[in-house]
């Protein structure tokens, strides 16, 4: 008989996995399937790899499809019936083992289900800064009613219509966020690897796709699109995933192209950004201010510079937490049932070799 094993019991409490979930699984199950439910907790933080308790690993081994939070060497080895793997997260980093590259098992991850509100939260540090509620965050804490950085002469405060808002990373979070940013009547220059990643086949979307003909929506690829995001940006959103191409592509060169009104915003992660680098720009009054919701030791340490600069906003990698997240997470894996089932394409089938 064949075994789909359902292993999405995150612990946290905000992740809790409804009852309704498993039960929709079940319901789309052709006969003669069987759903099996770990009881055992799982973690879906970072890219989501699972503790491998003893229960789990034995239970692996006779099933064709498993769904949990990423898909660690360990229980790879142990699922020796194993086709499809899909990830409860949206990172696949931990679980691109060498077993994982050679294996024949289908892999596919979350990405785009979290884009909603990770746009918002991208779309909140932009006007965060935009209408200069950081001087207002400081004032608050300090008991004063200062009107000064908002009258000065040379005042930082903007209207985003007027503004341009760049996105590195043009997959489903980068997608939302030019959706909320046009909206705003933003400009927006959307910059991914190449020109196949903005026309990509196989990604999620659960919402309306963001129309690519907006004559307000300009695509760039190529180190010299790189070059035109960094000095037209005034708001830019990082958005793309953590592969050797773009481990450290904010450093000190890149972040001196921006323009020193300019706020960076990250939210994906960390090590895509020279924090040292990134920490000098911001002190020295090189750039105008950053939303932060990753970096690259988490969580951030005690002491660390960036808890105390006033041109800094703080998030600790919670921008995805919305109560949205299970409807489209269900949605998505249904989808996928049904696409292996009838022997389809899936949807968000992870490239092992390129990292995401």
């Amino acid at each position: 008989m064949p075994q789909l094993l359902f292993d999405l019991n995150d612990g946290r409490p905000a992740w809790a996995l409804p009852g309704w979930v498993p039960q929709e699984i079940r319901k789309a199950l052709p006969e003669g399937w069987l759903l099996q439910e770990m009881e055992t907790e799982a973690d879906g933080s970072g890219d989501g790899v699972n503790s491998l308790s003893p229960e789990l690993l034995e239970a692996v081994r006779k099933v064709e499809i498993y769904i949990g939070y990423g898909c660690p060497s360990a229980l790879l080895r142990e699922a020796g019936r194993l086709k499809w793997a899909h990830s409860g997260a949206t990172g696949v980093g931990s679980s691109l083992t060498p077993e994982m590259l050679e294996s024949p098992v289908l892999f596919t991850n979350s990405k785009g289900i979290h884009g909603p509100p990770m746009g918002d939260t991208a779309m909140a540090m932009i006007l965060h800064f935009a209408r200069g509620l950081d001087f207002s965050v400081t004032n608050k804490a300090e008991g004063r009613w200062d009107t000064g950085p908002f009258y000065r002469g040379d005042h930082p405060l903007t209207e985003v219509a007027h503004s341009t808002v760049g996105i590195f990373g043009f997959g489903g979070i980068g997608r939302q966020v030019a959706k909320r940013a046009r909206a705003f009547g933003a400009r927006v220059l959307a910059y991914d690897r190449g020109p196949q990643a903005f026309h990509d086949v196989g990604r999620i979307s659960l919402e309306p796709e963001i129309d690519l003909r907006d004559p307000g929506i300009e695509t760039l690829h190529g180190e010299g699109g790189f070059r035109r995001l960094l000095e037209e940006s005034d708001f830019l959103v990082l958005s793309a995933p953590e592969t050797p191409g773009t481990r450290g592509k904010l450093d000190a060169v890149a972040l001196s192209r921006m323009k020193s009104t300019a706020v960076l915003v990250n939210l994906s992660r960390g090590r895509l950004v020279a924090e040292d680098a990134l920490v000098a720009a911001l002190q020295e009054g090189r750039l105008r201010g950053a939303g932060l919701d990753v970096f690259v030791d988490e969580p951030l340490p005690p002491g660390h510079p960036l808890w105390t600069l006033p041109n800094v906003v703080l998030t600790p990698h919670v921008s995805a937490v919305t109560r949205g997240f299970w409807r489209r997470q269900t949605d998505l894996i249904l989808e996928n049932l049904r696409r292996y089932l009838a022997g389809e394409t899936l949807l968000n089938l992870v490239d092992k070799r390129a990292g995401f």
